[in-house]
């Protein structure tokens, strides 16, 4: 029976590269799918991972309606069957049911990959949506590393060089007047707002001190 897969994990923590290796695997045994993403690092249209691959993509927008696009397609003599969504997160509620729709009735594999939280420790609605409905949740197994080294488990949003911990939920990459970046951290670093770049400013400024220590 076709299944809704949710593959779940920090930034860091190979889910593009496991969505472009499950896209691979299923095309070589013969099967036809469709690829879609949402707001890519690398832009529209795009399946990026950190380790360089790329490939191309249907970008996802809030007038996406999985089920009439791959309807559409089947329609037209397209043969589908499985869909990879990457950056799942980025979602609406609706287009999840969409997704959890197609494996139902159509009966086609649908594999989806994204972060469960964001910058504030809050569920994005996709991923609690994908919580809620998915055959199978599995938690990747690549572990992001805070700064300190220990597991990474939230997203930290740095705008100029500082965290912050507030503002919308989703705002990708640079903006006309911020310069606005992510990174992963463990939970006490994150609840702290103590990003690597404030580590390093920290021990540099203590290594200073004769005598100093650092708790």
């Amino acid at each position: 029976m076709a299944e809704l897969v949710f593959f779940c994990g920090t930034m860091d923590s190979g889910k593009s590269t496991l969505a472009l290796q499950t896209a691979h695997n299923h095309e070589s045994r013969g099967r036809k799918g469709l690829i879609f993403t949402c707001n890519d690092r690398a832009g529209e249209g795009t399946i990026s991972s950190r380790l360089g691959m790329a490939i191309s993509a249907i970008e996802v927008t809030t007038e996406t309606d999985f089920h009439a696009e791959v309807l559409r397609r089947v329609g037209y003599g397209e043969r589908v069957d499985f869909l990879i969504c990457d950056e799942a997160q980025f979602y609406s509620r609706d287009q999840v049911d969409q997704l959890a729709t197609i494996v139902d009735s159509l009966e086609i594999d649908v594999f989806t990959f994204g972060i469960l939280t964001d910058f504030r420790t809050l569920l994005f609605p996709g991923s609690a949506r994908l919580i809620e409905l998915a055959d199978r949740v599995n938690v990747l197994q690549v572990e992001a590393l805070c700064w300190c080294g220990e597991r990474a488990t939230h997203q930290a949003r740095i705008v100029n060089g500082q965290m912050v911990v507030e503002g919308e939920q989703v705002v990708v990459g640079d903006t006309d007047q911020d310069i606005v970046a992510y990174e992963v951290l463990c939970r006490r670093h994150h609840m702290r707002q103590v990003t690597s770049r404030l580590s390093h400013d920290y021990f540099a400024a203590d290594a200073a001190l004769p005598f100093g220590q650092i708790d």
